[in-house]
């Protein structure tokens, strides 16, 4: 009966604790997750395979530095890098902008 009474005070104890591990570490994810840069080449050959849906591409190419970009509020660093395909029998060249921590386009535009 002792144990009983010692369990169900420890219970709000043991229920607080696992409540703030779990937020603790849904924080530290985040954080982590955010500030870990996506590779360039990772980032490369996602943008190729978006542009391969609509045919075969001729080349690619991306700068492996990470950039200051700014755009209205928005700041982060970003890698630049371009796709040329075959578009009506001509080379057709492509330059994109992705964010370096998620891998987002930011920009994408032909040349």
């Amino acid at each position: 009966m002792n144990n009983n009474k010692h369990n169900e005070r420890l219970l709000p104890l043991a229920i607080t604790g696992a409540v703030i591990s779990f937020i603790l570490g849904a924080l530290t994810f985040f954080l982590v997750d955010k500030n870990t840069p996506v590779s360039a080449d990772k980032i490369l050959n996602n943008v190729k395979d978006q542009f391969r849906e609509e045919g075969p591409i001729e080349g690619s190419w991306i700068e492996m530095t990470k950039v200051p970009w700014k755009k209205y509020s928005y700041e982060t660093k970003v890698y630049y890098g371009g796709i040329s395909k075959m578009e009506k029998g001509q080379v057709a060249q492509y330059e994109f902008v992705a964010d370096a921590y998620t891998g987002a386009l930011m920009d994408l535009y032909k040349v």
